[in-house]
């Protein structure tokens, strides 16, 4: 009866959060619609990327540049174009960014960098201009010397047969700087247990490197969200250890 209720569903777009691949691929397989999706920021109107709705559409990347919306990826410390590829900011200019932070001068000026907003979201290009977002700058976890994206470890969560929501932080770390964290919700009818949080490390294992594998796993009936279902990723904080 739910499957025949989404029946007339053709297309849907995504935004504010990350859309991992599983979901995508599911809700598609549930509604026989098109999911895609989008990227924007509240200073920009607030869109300034997104997937075509066709055939065109790419998984793991936010799509390409709105009509009159510029976009590149600049070095975060200086300021250089980087390789298509390679990591770096994702920055964006045209008709619908924001003039500035009303009565926040100094905020104004450091987001911008000769006409480009500064939007904060670490990022990549492909050679045929469709950007994927990395991760917040911020939410990047560094243990070991390592660069550790929280996204990528939350997809890999995302395809384990016990996990219904998944995010991953950094948490402090004596020896490595930061430790691998990830909280975990599980889907209705499976209980918390040592068993289950040992096979999750042990599936992550198989599907990463050693230095990206969640060391800590914790189990929460819920994860804590903004109003619009964004998870917030500042206020997930350890428990044990």
């Amino acid at each position: 009866k739910h499957t025949e209720q989404l029946s007339s569903i053709k297309y849907c777009i995504s935004g504010a959060a990350p859309l991992p691949a599983k979901i995508r691929s599911d809700f598609e397989a549930i509604t026989h619609g098109k999911l895609v999706e989008g990227y924007g920021l509240s200073e920009a109107s607030p869109v300034t990327h997104c997937n075509p709705l066709n055939e065109n559409c790419r998984d793991g990347s936010i799509g390409v540049p709105f009509s009159s919306v510029d976009s590149t990826i600049l070095d975060q410390h200086t300021g250089s174009p980087v390789p298509v590829g390679e990591i770096g900011e994702i920055m964006v200019k045209g008709p619908n960014i924001m003039k500035g932070y009303w009565n926040r001068e100094d905020e104004t000026k450091a987001i911008f960098f000769n006409g480009w907003l500064h939007t904060g979201d670490l990022g990549k290009m492909d050679k045929d201009g469709y950007f994927y977002v990395v991760e917040r700058a911020k939410d990047m976890i560094i243990t070991g010397g390592f660069n550790v994206y929280p996204r990528e470890v939350e997809e890999v969560l995302f395809h384990h047969p016990a996990v219904q929501e998944a995010a991953v932080a950094g948490t402090p770390d004596e020896y490595r700087g930061e430790t691998v964290a990830a909280f975990i919700v599980l889907k209705p009818g499976i209980e918390p247990s040592e068993d289950t949080r040992q096979d999750i490390i042990h599936y992550c294992k198989g599907q990463m490197a050693g230095y990206k594998v969640p060391r800590i796993v914790e189990f929460r009936k819920s994860l804590p969200k903004s109003l619009i279902g964004k998870v917030l990723r500042r206020e997930l904080h350890v428990t044990r250890q």
